[in-house]
């Protein structure tokens, strides 16, 4: 099975590119909505002890998680050694069932992919682009969006250019739907004839 690594700045179409590879059939791990499921499960306690009154009914705010280390290195750091370890068992799960089903392909959907390391565990990786503008225009129209948030997002996570520098596969997803979709079928015919290279 060739495992495609899937990822993309803020606001860049990531989610709508992992519709697109789902609708073709192919198994996506999305690594965002792992960590939501842990936030309600057995990531809170965890969550907690690290980080007293940033959880509710055994379920983590994000709002108060997010604010204490938003601006904290060292807790974004220790926030991550408790998360990481259970979205890879995750994601480990993920790809023996999709295996197990007969899939010659599957996605792990992981924003922070580069930022991680995550690249080692990948045969390729997909990074979905945008030109700055669109981006901007994209972010800002969400619900809470501010500039000063969008900056900070973009801060944590590495530049688009060098993210497109190191992608095996680009999406261009500023021309519109349908060109995107084309953009991911010309992806999956590409690799059935590639070799894997996983570590």
């Amino acid at each position: 099975m060739f495992v495609l690594g899937l990822t993309g700045s803020v606001a860049m179409g990531k989610s709508t590119t992992a519709g697109f590879f789902a609708e073709a059939g192919v198994p996506v791990h999305d690594a965002d909505a792992v960590v939501h499921r842990l936030y309600e499960r057995e990531a809170a306690p965890l969550i907690e002890a690290a980080f007293p009154g940033t959880t509710a009914d055994g379920k983590v705010d994000r709002v108060k998680l997010g604010s204490r280390v938003m601006n904290d290195l060292a807790a974004l750091r220790q926030l991550e050694a408790i998360v990481h370890p259970l979205v890879q068992a995750a994601e480990r799960r993920f790809l023996a069932e999709a295996e197990a089903s007969g899939a010659t392909v599957a996605v792990l959907d992981i924003p922070l992919l580069f930022e991680t390391g995550g690249e080692t565990r990948v045969d390729a990786v997909v990074v979905v682009t945008a030109p700055p503008e669109v981006q901007s225009a994209r972010a800002l129209s969400r619900s809470g969006m501010t500039a000063q948030r969008l900056a900070a997002m973009l801060a944590r996570q590495m530049p688009d250019a060098e993210k497109r520098r190191r992608a095996d596969f680009l999406v261009d997803t500023s021309r519109g739907f349908e060109d995107a979709r084309a953009q991911v079928q010309s992806i999956l015919r590409s690799v059935a004839t590639m070799p894997k290279r996983r570590q």
